[in-house]
């Protein structure tokens, strides 16, 4: 059985694994993206560059200390892994909340609206989670219930993806694939709608309630779910949570009229 080595380049001792690059890979995609239509929208296309700068290291330490509170069982007798990302074990939902909280400070800071830079935002940052996703499968990490090979096959996935499923004895859900498939097709929809020109703060919302939708039925099929209390899927209570939150943010924004600006008008 052949899997991949999670180490991509050697350099002496010095070690350089796939997580990391697909990760940066991700990253860079998605300000690459960002900085285009930031140009389109009348703003400075380095805004996100300077973004950037705050936002990657504040939420790759976000996303560490959430995974790391919810798996407190391992990490209170094993203090020196705590640092250890290129293990694996950042949260995506961690990430995404320290991006947000980054954002809005820098926003106020640049005079801008947070809804305008997480509107143009929304695309790459749901494009750069579907890449991500694969850093996951090298890891051999956030994958599902065990099936049968057959199941797999059955799924005509490559033979490369049903190795790396092949995991302490078993085969699993491709949940990574799931979610990296579910997220590729959002990217989709909020590019196309784009063009349908919705009110201010609306793209970032829905990019919101769609990858929370995905996100909730795909965290059923984990297996290395971090959990609340002991009972409940945390993603999934945070992602319904959202779901709602956003739901309830798009009547009321329109209702109220805090949206009145269009996103192609600003």
């Amino acid at each position: 059985m052949n899997t991949i080595d999670r180490v991509a380049i050697h350099i002496g001792s010095i070690q350089i694994y796939w997580y990391g690059i697909i990760i940066g890979m991700g990253v860079f995609i998605g300000l690459w993206l960002a900085m285009r239509e930031s140009k389109h929208r009348g703003l400075d296309k380095d805004l996100f560059v300077d973004l950037l700068i705050y936002a990657v290291p504040i939420s790759i330490i976000s996303a560490r200390i959430y995974y790391v509170i919810f798996e407190w069982s391992y990490y209170k007798d094993h203090l020196g892994d705590i640092y250890k990302i290129w293990n694996g074990g950042i949260a995506i939902h961690g990430a995404l909340i320290g991006a947000v909280i980054t954002t809005i400070f820098f926003a106020r800071s640049r005079n801008i609206s947070f809804w305008k830079i997480a509107d143009i935002a929304a695309p790459s940052l749901i494009l750069a989670q579907g890449i991500g996703r694969w850093g996951n499968f090298i890891n051999q990490e956030a994958y599902g219930d065990v099936v049968s090979r057959q199941f797999l096959e059955n799924l005509m996935l490559p033979d490369f993806i049903i190795d790396q499923m092949f995991i302490n004895g078993a085969y699993h859900h491709p949940t990574f694939l799931y979610e990296s498939l579910w997220n590729f097709l959002g990217f989709g929809l909020l590019l196309l709608l784009r063009r349908v020109n919705l009110r201010q703060g609306e793209i970032f919302l829905t990019y919101v309630i769609w990858y929370s939708i995905g996100r909730y039925f795909i965290e059923g099929m984990r297996t290395d779910s971090l959990m609340l209390f002991g009972e409940f899927r945390m993603a999934q209570v945070l992602s319904l949570s959202l779901i709602i939150g956003g739901i309830i943010l798009l009547v009321v924004r329109r209702k109220m009229g805090y949206s009145e600006k269009k996103y192609l008008d600003i």
